[in-house]
C-alpha cells in the first residue's frame, strides 16, 4: 500500500517510446527544480547566522594552522616550502586516486593494465626519495 503511493505519482514521468519530449525531460526538470529549491533554502538559512558581528571574536583573528595572520597583507612573502609540500601532496594524491579503481578492476584489465600502473609508481617513488634526500621537506 505504501509502495503504491510512492510509485504511482512517478508514473507520468516514465519513459515511453512514443512519448512527447516534455514527458521525456520531466525527471530532469523535477530534479533541477528540487536542486535549485534546496540550494536556495540552504543559502537563505545561512544569512541570519553569517552576521558581520561574528568576526569580532579574537579566535577568528588569531593565526591558525600555518602561522599566518588571516587578515594580513596579501603581498607578503610566502615560504617556497609550502608550495613544494603542496605539489608533492597533489602528485601523490593523484597517484593514490588512480590506484583505487585500478586495484578494483585488476582482473579485467590484463597485463597491459597492470604494467601501465607499474611504470609510473617507481618513477614517483624515486622522485619522492630524491626530494626527501635533498632536504626539500626539512623545516629548519
Amino acid at each position: 500500500m505504501v509502495l503504491e503511493t510512492i510509485v504511482l505519482p512517478l508514473e507520468p514521468f516514465s519513459f515511453q517510446k512514443n512519448g512527447s519530449r516534455s514527458t521525456e525531460f520531466a525527471p530532469i526538470s523535477v530534479y533541477s527544480i528540487i536542486s535549485l529549491l534546496l540550494s536556495s533554502i540552504s543559502i537563505g538559512v545561512s544569512f541570519p547566522f553569517a552576521s558581520s558581528s561574528s568576526l569580532a571574536y579574537p579566535e577568528k583573528l588569531s593565526a591558525h594552522e600555518c602561522g599566518f595572520d588571516p587578515f594580513d597583507d596579501a603581498r607578503s612573502r610566502f615560504d617556497i616550502r609550502f608550495y613544494l609540500v603542496s605539489i608533492s601532496f597533489i602528485i601523490s594524491d593523484s597517484e593514490v586516486t588512480s590506484l583505487f579503481p585500478w586495484a578494483v578492476s585488476l582482473n579485467r584489465i590484463g597485463s597491459f593494465g597492470f604494467w601501465s600502473m607499474m611504470v609510473p609508481s617507481p618513477i614517483l617513488t624515486i622522485g619522492s626519495v630524491y626530494e626527501w634526500k635533498k632536504g626539500a621537506l626539512d623545516w629548519e
